[in-house]
């Protein structure tokens, strides 16, 4: 199946007719095209959604909010079919679709549609001066909002719900490895009477499509979700241009396990935040640091659990693993796997690439978890983003944060423990955006996401996104004192 770009409400082809091969990961096979668009494609894009945003940034509040509303319930009244586009585009098993990554993408629109109602200005009284001061929140302009491939729809309408409901108007680009979703998306736009040139979103690659979207001088904003290089990237390219930006880029987390957690609670839970989607989510927590006391009983019960899990056809209800999201990617995982020896690491439990009956051309592997003694090795420095993990112990509280803190990335950390004092403590001193404490991934779409140091500049989520995408002006009026 062939898809297009969708500009100013319809969907065309490329300017330069210039194409690329879309793979289905879980056979290795073509199974359509995409648009290999230009900085001419961009450009179209970006004049329609300057057209359409005098008239978009001045509809009202509810008018907004009720189509980002409609948006969301056609998301979920095509909840199967979406699902199943996402799994057959990213390899990841159809029940993960239907259960995170679709409804979730509906919350994204049903959020922000309640969020801009209740997103308001501020004002200051200045006693004794006779002044006022009050605080505008205005739409940016057209801004541009790039999203990775690993939660297609997922992040991408993270990015593009609260920038049009701000008031902006987009120019988008899905992942040129998993685009189908954001082509549907297009369509639903349409059926919900989003008006024509308030998202456009323009197919292709990174360093020819979303290249022209960052260099274009226009475009004022840059919401970008992907690889730290490619972050570095554009904020070389954009931050002499001035534009605001948001980067939410890679993590390589800690899962730190202490002794007296929720034992049971905590393996199951570890599983799953090791190798849900593939471990191709930027929060897995990929290097697992465990109490010397419990290491060797909670080795021997994570192996056990984790050789249970099944890889198999996405389309197989009964799939915990799916398929690696490409060729590529899969030798790239598959690359650290093979370095591990030579790095002190004992490969535990997997390592292989997997052939799936009547899939035998698919990009499957293993989970794997390899035990290392050294936290300097690539394995726990450099992000995989696959289904591996390693395993290391600890002694101390002291000695497990400085195992946790030292990376170049500072995303996400798990903290297993029922220690009040050194959850506060813990909390404090990880030098991460975010901590979940006896849990993981439980999201609330209130709070502010992302991370330090090299995982990214800037926050998205709830009114820190709205913030983002829109300028504070502020104006100060004095007025005559009474006579």
């Amino acid at each position: 199946m062939n898809i297009q770009n969708y500009i100013n409400g319809e969907f065309v082809n490329p300017i330069k007719n210039n194409w690329l091969d879309n793979y289905n990961p879980s056979i290795g096979e073509v199974y359509g095209q995409i648009p290999n668009s230009t900085k001419e494609d961009v450009e179209n894009a970006y004049l329609a959604a300057a057209k359409a945003f005098s008239s978009w940034s001045n509809t009202t509040l509810e008018e907004r909010s009720n189509i980002l509303s409609k948006i969301a319930h056609l998301i979920l009244e095509k909840l199967d079919v979406l699902a199943a586009a996402e799994s057959k585009d990213n390899g990841k098993p159809i029940s993960l679709a239907k259960q995170v990554d679709i409804p979730r993408a509906a919350s994204n629109f049903q959020f922000f549609a309640n969020a801009i109602t209740q997103f308001s200005s501020e004002s200051h009284e200045s006693i004794g001066l006779n002044a006022v001061n009050f605080t505008l929140r205005q739409p940016i302009g057209v801004v541009g909002c790039i999203s990775p491939w690993n939660l297609p729809l997922y992040l991408f309408t993270w990015k593009i719900a609260p920038a049009i409901a701000a008031g902006n108007c987009v120019v988008a680009k899905p992942s040129e490895i998993t685009p189908m979703t954001a082509y549907l998306l297009g369509e639903i736009c349409n059926e919900a009477g989003l008006p024509e040139g308030v998202l456009n979103i323009v197919h292709g690659l990174g360093s020819t499509t979303g290249q022209a979207i960052v260099a274009h001088p226009n475009i004022k904003a840059i919401s970008f979700t992907g690889g730290t290089k490619t972050g570095a990237h554009i904020a070389k390219v954009a931050a002499p241009m001035f534009k605001k930006l948001s980067l939410e880029l890679g993590g390589k987390n800690p899962n730190i396990i202490f002794a007296d957690c929720n034992y049971d609670k905590m393996l199951e839970t570890t599983v799953r935040s090791s190798f849900a989607n593939q471990g191709q989510i930027c929060l897995c927590g990929s290097r697992i640091l465990v109490e010397e006391k419990i290491y060797e009983k909670f080795k021997k019960d994570f192996i056990k659990k984790v050789s249970e899990l099944k890889v198999g056809n996405p389309s197989d209800n009964s799939t915990n693993i799916g398929a690696i999201v490409s060729a590529e990617h899969l030798e790239k995982v598959k690359s650290y796997i093979d370095i591990a020896e030579q790095e002190g690491g004992r490969i535990l439990f997997g390592g292989n690439k997997v052939i799936i009956k009547n899939c035998e051309n698919g990009y499957y592997l293993q989970p794997t978890i390899i035990e290392v003694t050294n936290n300097r090795c690539r394995l726990n420095q450099e992000e995989i983003f696959g289904p591996v993990v390693t395993l290391m112990s600890f002694k101390t509280d002291k000695e497990a944060l400085t195992l946790a803190n030292d990376t170049k990335y500072g995303l996400s950390a798990t903290l297993w423990t029922n220690n009040l004092n050194r959850t506060m403590q813990f909390s404090k001193q990880l030098q991460t955006g975010i901590i979940w404490v006896n849990t993981w991934m439980l999201r609330d779409l209130r709070t502010p996401f992302g991370g330090q140091k090299d995982s990214g500049v800037g926050r998205e989520g709830g009114f820190e996104a709205l913030r983002f995408f829109t300028e504070p002006k502020n104006i100060c009026i004095q007025y005559e004192s009474p006579s």
